[in-house]
């Protein structure tokens, strides 16, 4: 089983070298302690570029989920894979989550080591080593609580295989994946091969079936009318699992769906679920929330369709430097793509902070055009004011490719002071 670490622990790892931006002057404290100095973002000695968390949103977003999903009777897994960071997985829980969803066995392991309970593994799991691990995990700890995807009868006997040669004494528990349709990612394709995987788990003694699942998001040519045509299939599926005896006895039924595009989808379908034999837990899973964005998601989430439900706030700033400013029409910064998530869209100018006296105003004229490794390409319209040295705040697209480069993320009050620090794991 693995040691279940504190998440205060991590208060006690020492800043050094490893960790991008952090205060020079810092080197051989530890991060409560360079924390609880509350030192200012721009004039503490943090090096740019930097990527700030903002305290306040990050707390809005957390408390805005936890209201949704209790308005709309959903229990609540959100995605880990977008921060890995155990301290927001904290946060997360407090805020009511069920429990955290990964992605693949390496995240399940970061989540044991912080002692998360209950982890949902959005994808099947056939890896012989990984199912070792798991065997073991699920038999040293009776709390453990631990679902996974099928979606392949070969995948069910890969399972069943590395399993009973692990000798496992507790049954890992499984949803049926169906697939978003045709061209979409995995997931079995029709309802007679999800009835053939719940049979082939019917016949494995190591897995029981406890429900069903799948992803909204990669429905093809996704609307709200198709989104919900898938959904409504999800729930047939588990209602004729179901009235087939498929779904192990004394368990709650797992319904599951919900990235963070279409969860107003998710919970209008869910609340039609009729009366099963066993009481349901409709799982959610949406992971973006967390931070939000400026770009992908702040057009996405679904409160623009429902803006009476509350609004998330964007939480990351990246901070960086003008270092050249070559023409009148142009300029760099040092933060590229190793700094900034760009898989969606560029990240977009939003303030300028001035490097003679630290005023703050909009980034007005400035633009990003383009990324290489370690600058930003800036256009700036005629009038334009940027000089070097000035720091320039963006807003980011994509929490997940923006967590991933950033090993400690200063969190950062509105006033600038850095109240604590993020570790993430990837």
């Amino acid at each position: 089983m693995a040691a279940d670490r504190p998440v205060s622990g991590l208060a006690d790892e020492l800043v050094d070298h490893r960790f991008k931006a952090l205060p020079p002057d810092a080197e051989g404290l530890t991060v409560g302690a360079l924390a609880a100095e509350r030192r200012n973002l721009f004039t503490g000695g943090f090096t740019t570029p930097v990527l700030a968390l903002s305290a306040e949103s990050v707390e809005h977003n957390l408390a805005l989920l936890e209201t949704y999903a209790e308005r709309h009777g959903l229990a609540f897994a959100p995605h880990g894979k977008t921060s890995m960071s155990p301290q927001l997985f904290a946060r997360q829980l407090e805020y009511g989550a069920w429990g955290i969803t990964a992605a693949v066995p390496h995240q399940a392991r970061v989540y044991r080591a912080y002692g998360i309970r209950r982890i949902f593994l959005a994808n099947e799991l056939v890896d012989a080593s990984a199912l070792r691990w798991l065997a073991a995990e699920l038999d040293s700890d009776p709390e453990f609580r631990f679902i996974c995807y099928v979606d392949s009868v070969r995948g069910v006997e890969l399972m069943d295989e590395a399993l009973r040669a692990a000798g496992a004494s507790r049954p890992v528990d499984v949803v049926v994946e169906l697939g978003a349709g045709e061209g979409a990612r995995t997931g079995a394709r029709t309802e007679a091969d999800c009835v053939a995987v719940a049979e082939a788990v019917a016949a494995a003694g190591t897995l029981r079936l406890v429900g069903v699942a799948g992803y909204e998001g990669e429905v093809p040519d996704a609307s709200a009318e198709r989104v919900r045509a898938w959904l409504d299939r999800l729930v047939a599926l588990a209602v004729d699992l179901d009235r087939a005896g498929r779904f192990a006895a004394g368990e709650q039924i797992v319904i599951s769906a919900g990235g963070s595009a279409w969860f107003d989808a998710v919970a209008e379908v869910f609340a039609r679920i009729p009366e099963l034999s066993a009481p349901v837990l409709k799982l959610l899973r949406s992971g973006a929330y967390v931070s939000h964005d400026d770009g992908h998601y702040r057009h996405l989430t679904p409160f623009n369709r429902v803006p009476e439900e509350g609004a998330l706030q964007p939480a990351f700033r990246l901070w960086a430097q003008v270092v050249s400013r070559p023409t009148g029409e142009q300029a760099f910064l040092n933060a590229g793509k190793r700094d900034a998530a760009y898989d969606l869209d560029l990240p977009e100018a939003q303030v300028v902070r001035s490097g003679r006296d630290g005023t703050v105003r909009p980034a007005t004229g400035v633009s990003v055009t383009g990324l290489s490794d370690q600058h930003a390409w800036v256009r700036t319209e005629p009038g334009a004011e940027l000089e070097v040295g000035d720091w320039v705040g963006m807003g980011l697209s994509h929490p997940c490719t923006s967590f991933d480069k950033w090993q400690l993320i200063p969190l950062v009050a509105a006033d600038g002071t850095v109240t604590d620090y993020i570790r993430t794991f990837f």
